[in-house]
């Protein structure tokens, strides 16, 4: 995180502002995450070199090119169509060749890819969605707020079997909500 410039992954308006730990407005009522957000949930990853990363939220693109930087391939879902083309021109002008960006549901997740070795979601959940849970590869892990409005609890998900998980509830976060469907933009 001390190598990767957080200022790039903001509007001008903050710049003088991005090493603060505070989140800050992205456009499309998004955020991004604090630093130290972004630091833990990337901890909880345990993240090793080679390692399939699905993103769920691709935002700024901030957290994706972090866990490019720690050497995962990363396939980040963004379901603001304005933000998803603004972020993924940004990631490629800064020479992020390992994150594959898509406009899509994040609920629905990349069956397509699967499975993931981990699985991060950058919003709020009121549940687990059980498509996640599917496109995980055993062992695999996914790291998640869930929660409604008032906060929600970081959840940190060992798949360890088939159908077998184990939970570890973690601390509490205030995320934007997770939603369902593509948010397309209307010219």
């Amino acid at each position: 995180m001390e190598t990767l410039p957080r200022h790039f992954f903001l509007d001008k308006a903050f710049e003088e502002h991005a090493y603060e730990d505070k989140a800050f407005p992205i456009g499309n009522k998004q955020t991004i995450s604090q630093p130290y957000t972004v630091a833990y949930q990337t901890i909880l990853l345990n993240i090793s070199p080679r390692e399939k990363i699905l993103e769920i939220g691709t935002g700024s693109g901030y957290q994706a090119a972090i866990l490019s930087m720690m050497g995962g391939r990363v396939f980040s879902l963004e379901r603001q169509e304005e933000l998803y083309h603004k972020t993924s021109k940004l990631l490629t002008r800064l020479g992020f060749t390992r994150i594959s960006t898509f406009l899509k549901d994040g609920y629905l997740g990349l069956p397509e890819y699967a499975p993931f070795d981990k699985i991060l979601v950058t919003a709020a959940a009121p549940e687990v969605p059980k498509t996640l849970l599917e496109q995980l590869s055993v062992n695999g892990l996914l790291v998640i707020p869930v929660g409604g409005s008032e906060g929600q609890k970081m959840l940190r998900i060992k798949k360890t079997g088939a159908n077998k998980f184990e939970q570890k509830v973690l601390d509490n976060f205030r995320f934007v909500p997770f939603k369902k469907g593509i948010n397309r933009t209307h010219s």
